[in-house]
This record gives structure tokens, C-alpha cells and sequence, in this order.
């Protein structure tokens, strides 16, 4: 396989075709979406296999393969920011019955890394590695609302319609001052947004950055709450979230300079 620019990010539109609602794909199937020849389709289909990327499935389908969950546990094993949070996991999972989520953000896509589950009947749809949408609930929000301005105007033009949807506003200009007003409420809170029934709560984290790195959340059935309640669980997630972003941000000032590589750096490399 080609090491060019261009060959790894034809690999990379290949493996994400793979999706919840499109687990297997046959290399005809491939070949018809990303319009590859077929043998250099065959090409990376054989590589990826040789890695462990892909894994025959069938007679004529493939799917991911091992090497995929090889690096999942390696994530779990180096990333501080899943082994910080699940301190603040388990902290928040005895202020109340709930399923407590650390949640990462990625283009368009929010996905839980970890969770921790309090509550007897927990009612998330949102289980590690599922991904969620990024205009709705308040993970979202958290998200939105602490990006920087031009960022922000930026996902909210491209997740317009959803964001329109669910009553934050009927412009970009109108969200994006709804969302900044939403700051000044500490944790954000939406309700039946993603799960219906469930309520959810949730506070930015950052590293030492100004965009956020992640969110904790709370989704807490709502017939559990009263007002009291939640104003306490709203508490306890923005402190938990301070927190980490206290820890995270200290670990990141202990980096050796040589350890830190911007990526305008490797732009220009």
C-alpha cells in the first residue's frame, strides 16, 4: 500500500463506510460507493486484512476486524482523559440513580468512551462506542456553547436543521446567542432530547485549550427528579467537571515541550 497522502485518505474513506446501519460490505458494494478501481480496491482490502483492519465475513462480505479492538483496549490503556474521568464516573454515579457518561466529540459525531450505571433501570440508548448526534441533548450543547465563536457558528450552520428543531433558535445568529447565554447556567440540561423520559445533564471539559476536550453527563430518568433535585445534580456535574479539567490541564502543563507537537507542525512536516 502507497505511504502518499493520498492513499491513506482513500483507506480511510474505505474503513468508514462501516457503520451501525452498515456493518458488512462486499468489495462490489465498495467499489460502487467510493468508485475505486478494483484493483486498487483489492489492494487496500488485502492490507487492511494482512493489519487486521477487516476481516472476511461470509462467502463475500467484510467487517472490521480484531485489530480494531486491539486498539480500543490500547486507548483505554494511555488515554488520561478516560483514566481521570472514571474517578469522576464513579463520583457522580452516587449523587443520584443515573448512567454517568464520559463523552467524546468528533466532527459531527459525539461517542461515550465510558460510563458508569447507578440507576436500577437505566434508560440511556447511548452505550461505549455508540455514536450520538451532535445537535441535540445536553452533551451537545455543553459542546456548542464553549467552542469558540467561529467554531461554533460554523457546526451551527452545519447542524442547522436539528438545532432549529428543538427550539434554539430559527437562525445561526439566533443558536449561537442562545447557546452563550446557556453559559451563564453552569451545567446544561435538556430534557427528552435524545432518550425520552431521560433528562440530561452535562458540563464541558477542557484540557488547556479553549475548546472543549469532552463532556461528563448525567441521564437521570426524569420521574426521579424534583426541582431541588436536579439543581443538586447540576451542581455536582459542573464541579466533577472542573475537577478534570483541573487534573487534565496540570498533566498537560507537565509535558516535556519535545512531547508537544501542535498540528500546525505537522501540516507543515
Amino acid at each position: 500500500m502507497s505511504t502518499g497522502v493520498g492513499s491513506a485518505e482513500r483507506v480511510l474513506r474505505l474503513l468508514n463506510l462501516f457503520s451501525e446501519a452498515r456493518p458488512e460490505w462486499t468489495v462490489d458494494e465498495m467499489m460502487c460507493e467510493l468508485d475505486y478501481s478494483r484493483p486498487t480496491l483489492y489492494r487496500y482490502v488485502k492490507a487492511l486484512k494482512e493489519m487486521g483492519f477487516l476481516a472476511p465475513n461470509g462467502p463475500h462480505g467484510w467487517a472490521l476486524g480484531p485489530r480494531v479492538v486491539e486498539m480500543d483496549f490500547l486507548m483505554r490503556k494511555s488515554d488520561r482523559l478516560l483514566s481521570e474521568g472514571a474517578v469522576a464516573l464513579q463520583a457522580l454515579a452516587k449523587v443520584h440513580p443515573a448512567t454517568a457518561l464520559l463523552v467524546r466529540w468528533y466532527g459531527n459525531k459525539l461517542l461515550c468512551v465510558a460510563a458508569e450505571v447507578s440507576a436500577p433501570n437505566p434508560r440511556s440508548s447511548y452505550p461505549r462506542g455508540r455514536p450520538m448526534p451532535l445537535a441535540r441533548g445536553a452533551i451537545s450543547r455543553a459542546i456548542l456553547a464553549y467552542l469558540p465563536r467561529r467554531q461554533m457558528l460554523e457546526k451551527i450552520a452545519e447542524n442547522f436543521g436539528e438545532l432549529s428543531a428543538v427550539g434554539l433558535g430559527h437562525s445561526v445568529e439566533e443558536i449561537a446567542d442562545t447557546l452563550k447565554q446557556m453559559r451563564k447556567g453552569g451545567a446544561l440540561i435538556a430534557h427528552g432530547e435524545v432518550t425520552p423520559g431521560v433528562v440530561g445533564v452535562a458540563a464541558p471539559v477542557f484540557d488547556d485549550s479553549t475548546t472543549p476536550v469532552a463532556v461528563l453527563c448525567m441521564t437521570i430518568d426524569r420521574e426521579t427528579l424534583d426541582d431541588a433535585t436536579l439543581a443538586h445534580v447540576a451542581r455536582e456535574v459542573w464541579n466533577a467537571a472542573e475537577r478534570l479539567t483541573e487534573t487534565l490541564s496540570e498533566q498537560r502543563a507537565e509535558l516535556a515541550p519535545a512531547d508537544q507537537y501542535p498540528l500546525e507542525k505537522m501540516d507543515e512536516s
